[in-house]
C-alpha cells in the first residue's frame, strides 16, 4: 500500500478519531455501527442489509486473507464506509484474488484504519448508534465534518430497500424441489444458495412486485428477504406481507422480512439502542429447548409485548437481552426469524430452518395435490 494518507472519523455528537485512509480516498457518511465477527469482512461489506451504514470491525486485524469475487453477498459493497484498528496489505489466502485495499478502491469504498475501535465501540454502546462521516486527505476541517455527520439522514424512518432490490425478476436456480418466490428487499446470495442446495427452484422478484404477479408463477412458498432501513417506512411492503399472511401459501421471512410479517400481523417494531451485529449471538429455540449460536445483523426488532398470543407464538428469543428472534403465526403457515440462519460469515447451528421451510412447502404441495 502507498504512503498513508491522513483520515478522520467524526461522529455527530462530536467524537473525533484520527487515522489513515485505505481503500478509496474521499468522504462518506452514514449510521455508524459495529460487527463483532472475527472473519467475513468481505461478506459483511457486501451485505445489502448494511446499505447506508459505516461498519466498524471489532476484530483488530482486517485484510489478512485478502478478497475475492466469490466471497460476496452482492455484486458490490453496500456499506457506506469501513473502520478498522489495523489494516494489512500482506494477505495469505490461496483463494485471494487481490487485497482488500484494492477491492475497496475499485468499488469506491472509503475506509479508515488506525482507529482505537475498542474506545469507539464503547462510545457507541454508551451513547447509542448515531451518524458519522469518514473523510481522507489533507487539511481536514474537523468541525465541518461533525456538522456533516449531523446532517446525514437518520435511519429512523428511512426506506432503503428500493435502493438495493433487483430491477427485474430473475431465476436463481432450477431444481426438482419446491418453487420458492423471493421478495428481494436486499437478499443475501447465501440465502438463495441455501434454497438452491436443497433442490429448490428459486425466482427473485423486485420488492414492489404485486403478490398477484408472484402467484402467477405458481410458487410453493413465499420468502421475504433481509434488507436495509426502517421497515415501518414501507407501507406497500407491509400490505404485501398482509396479503402473504392471508394467502394460505407457506411463507418464511428473515430479518426485515420477519419484521414486515410482524407489522402485517399487528405487532410493533422499534429501533434498537445499538442493535445486534456479529456471529456469536446466543438464541434460545423455545420449541426445542436448544440454544443456537447465531449470526445477526439488525438495528430494529419486534417488541415482545406487542405479540398477540392469538396471532403468533414467540419461537426464539435472544439470551443476551430477551428480544424476539422468531415468531410462528397461528392462522397461517408462516414463520419469521430475526437472525440469519444462512450465516456467511458465522456458525451453522440454524441451517435447519431452511429444511423446516422446505418441509412446510412439501406438506402444502401434498395437500394441494
Amino acid at each position: 500500500m502507498p504512503d498513508r494518507i491522513p483520515a478522520v472519523l467524526a461522529l455527530e455528537d462530536g467524537f473525533v478519531a484520527h487515522g489513515y485512509a485505505f481503500g478509496a480516498v474521499g468522504e462518506t457518511g452514514g449510521e455508524i455501527c459495529f460487527n463483532t465477527s472475527m472473519t467475513g469482512y468481505q461478506e459483511i461489506a457486501t451485505d445489502p442489509s448494511y446499505h447506508g451504514q459505516i461498519m466498524t470491525m471489532t476484530y483488530p486485524h482486517i485484510g489478512n486473507y485478502g478478497a475475492n469475487d466469490g466471497d460476496t453477498e452482492a455484486a458490490k459493497p453496500h456499506i457506506a464506509g469501513l473502520v478498522v484498528r489495523a489494516y494489512t496489505s500482506d494477505y495469505s489466502n490461496g483463494e485471494a484474488e487481490h487485497g482488500m485495499h484494492d477491492y475497496m478502491r475499485a468499488h469506491g469504498l472509503v475506509g479508515i484504519g488506525g482507529i482505537d475501535t475498542r474506545s469507539l465501540v464503547r462510545h457507541v454502546r454508551e451513547k447509542g448508534v448515531m451518524n458519522a462521516v469518514i473523510a481522507s486527505g489533507a487539511d481536514l476541517d474537523v468541525d465541518a465534518l461533525v456538522a456533516k455527520a449531523k446532517a446525514v439522514p437518520s435511519m429512523d424512518g428511512l426506506e432503503l430497500a428500493s435502493r438495493v432490490t433487483t430491477d427485474k425478476a430473475y431465476d436463481f436456480s432450477d431444481g426438482d424441489g419446491p418453487r420458492v418466490a423471493v421478495y428481494d428487499y436486499g437478499v443475501k446470495q447465501n440465502i438463495l444458495r441455501s434454497f438452491a442446495r436443497r433442490g429448490c427452484s428459486v425466482r427473485v422478484f423486485p420488492s414492489t412486485t404485486p403478490l398477484s404477479v408472484v402467484m402467477d408463477w405458481e410458487p410453493d412458498g413465499l420468502f421475504l428477504s433481509n434488507g436495509p432501513g426502517d421497515p415501518r417506512a414501507m407501507p406497500d411492503a407491509i400490505e404485501t406481507a398482509r396479503q402473504v399472511l392471508a394467502s394460505g401459501v407457506p411463507a418464511f421471512g428473515i430479518c426485515m422480512g420477519h419484521q414486515l410479517l410482524a407489522l402485517a400481523g399487528g405487532m410493533e417494531v422499534f429501533k434498537m439502542f445499538v442493535g445486534h451485529r456479529g456471529a456469536n449471538q446466543p438464541v434460545l429455540n423455545r420449541e426445542t429447548g436448544k440454544v443456537e449460536v447465531t449470526t445477526q445483523n439488525h438495528g430494529f426488532a419486534v417488541r415482545l409485548e406487542s405479540v398477540d398470543a392469538d396471532v403468533a407464538t414467540v419461537t426464539h428469543v435472544n439470551l443476551n437481552d430477551d428480544t424476539v428472534e422468531g415468531v410462528r403465526f397461528k392462522q397461517a403457515p408462516v414463520v419469521g426469524i430475526q437472525y440469519h440462519p444462512e450465516a456467511s460469515p458465522g456458525p451453522h447451528d440454524s441451517h435447519y430452518l431452511f429444511d423446516d421451510f422446505v418441509g412446510m412447502m412439501d406438506a402444502h404441495r401434498s395437500v394441494a395435490a
